[in-house]
């Protein structure tokens, strides 16, 4: 018996990774490297075209609690995060190199896993198949899906730029953490007064963009989280002041004051010789980008180790088409996983991978499919993919917002973030020990 998973992103190693401990053999297919997309740098699994962030790491936060869950629950994933991280201040943040490198070695010396690199253009027809073939999808293949799902919806994504950290001209930039909180060296920060920030802004939002023929560029659908930094700029001049370039919580040693303005750089490896520039996702033209940033005045030498891009992401109508327990209402040997599905993040992602490869296990042994209680964070993402009175349809991330109030009326923000998680660690540790009582395997 063998379980098929389609795609090796975040999603697609963890779904493999929960089918092959299960004893089952997984065929695991991957079209790198012998065809790359344009957001691709590397040959190895689970590449992190974006941010090398996972989001926040305290448990009394939507993405904490998320990724606690996936611990107790034995997501390889966490496990190679959490040994890769690189100071981030509140956040977890790996080294995006390392972390690759590590679930790829994982899934390659596992015996149970069958690696075959090579682009997969139709769905298998027979078995079990694990679709994560995520936001790069090739063309024919979502052609496929498309025709299968009678019709997909598409946005497109943009990474960041990252530069080298002896190009960063620590005159005009400083480490810190917002508010002091985490590592004091978590972040450099590079101030703008007013002035610079005025001609920054007009640079940015008059840049020459890169030409796309396959989406609108003045209008181009994008997750909110990844959005171009100089369209955001585009809804109003003060818009990047509220946003990446907040200076709430941060001191100017220089000035001793809060600056106009703040761009974050954050580490990419733990070697700390590489920075990205938090927030500054784009769609700009490379020299346009090096011309503008260069604006900054901590970047105004600054080299570039990959200049942002912008690429397609494709995600399907899911409260029409799938099922709490990721699988296709029509085809239930089908399941889908990750951001296809419309989880929004790396995470998530394989959060949604990790529940896919649980219950095509499950399927495959006759056995009823699983769903955790809708007080866990995984168990609302799930649902809300699969909540049919969600008319207009969007990605969503990890938020408190999805689960289930609260009993009790708590005022403050932490302490109620708090009530949230304890109560989800709380009933998935029950739901887990239940199912071991009814001696079925492990969730």
């Amino acid at each position: 018996m063998t379980i098929n998973v389609l795609g090796a992103g975040l999603a697609g190693c963890e779904a493999a990774w929960q089918i092959a401990k299960r004893g089952i053999k997984v065929r695991l297919y991957e079209m790198k490297p012998s065809k790359m997309t344009p957001a691709h740098q590397s040959t190895d699994f689970c590449e992190l075209i974006c941010s090398n962030s996972l989001k926040a790491a305290r448990i009394e936060s939507a993405a904490g609690l998320l990724k606690e869950e996936m611990r107790r629950i034995g997501s390889l994933l966490m496990e190679c995060a959490d040994q890769c991280a690189v100071p981030a201040g509140g956040a977890l943040a790996v080294d995006r190199h390392r972390f690759s490198a590590m679930v790829t070695h994982a899934l390659r010396h596992h015996p149970l896993i069958e690696i075959l690199e090579q682009e997969v253009v139709d769905l298998p027809e027979n078995g079990i198949t694990v679709v994560a073939t995520g936001p790069l999808t090739s063309d024919a293949l979502a052609r496929k899906i498309a025709d299968l799902c009678g019709g997909a919806l598409h946005f497109f994504d943009a990474a960041a730029p990252i530069v080298t950290a002896q190009s960063i001209d620590m005159q005009f930039a400083f480490a810190a953490s917002r508010y002091d909180k985490g590592e004091d060296n978590a972040y450099i920060n590079c101030p703008m007064n007013k002035e610079q920030y005025e001609s920054f802004y007009a640079a940015l939002v008059s840049a020459e963009r890169a030409p796309r023929h396959d989406v609108d560029v003045q209008n181009p659908k994008v997750y909110e989280g990844c959005m171009p930094v100089e369209i955001l700029a585009q809804r109003g001049h003060d818009t990047l002041r509220f946003g990446p370039m907040k200076p709430v919580g941060l001191r100017d040693p220089a000035t001793g004051h809060r600056p106009w303005a703040v761009v974050q750089l954050r580490s990419e490896n733990a070697e700390k010789s590489m920075y990205n520039l938090v927030g500054f996702q784009t769609n700009l033209k490379f020299p346009e980008q090096k011309r503008v940033f260069g604006m900054i005045p901590a970047l105004h030498d600054a080299e570039y180790v990959r200049y942002g891009v912008m690429h397609r992401n494709t995600f399907l109508d899911s409260p029409r088409l799938l099922a709490s327990d990721y699988s296709m209402k029509n085809r239930p040997s089908l399941f889908f996983a990750g951001q296809m599905t419309g989880v929004e993040g790396y995470m998530e992602s394989a959060s949604s991978g990790m529940m896919a490869g649980i219950n095509a296990v499950k399927r495959l042994r006759n056995k009823e499919t699983v769903t955790l209680p809708p007080t866990t964070m995984i168990g609302a993402l799930s649902r809300y993919i699969a909540d049919e009175t969600v008319s207009d349809f969007q990605p969503m991330g990890a938020n408190l917002g999805i689960l289930p109030p609260l009993t009790e009326q708590i005022r403050d923000k932490r302490q109620r973030a708090g009530a949230y998680a304890a109560r989800a660690l709380s009933e998935l540790e029950g739901y887990i020990n239940r199912l071991k009582e009814e001696r079925e395997d492990n969730i």
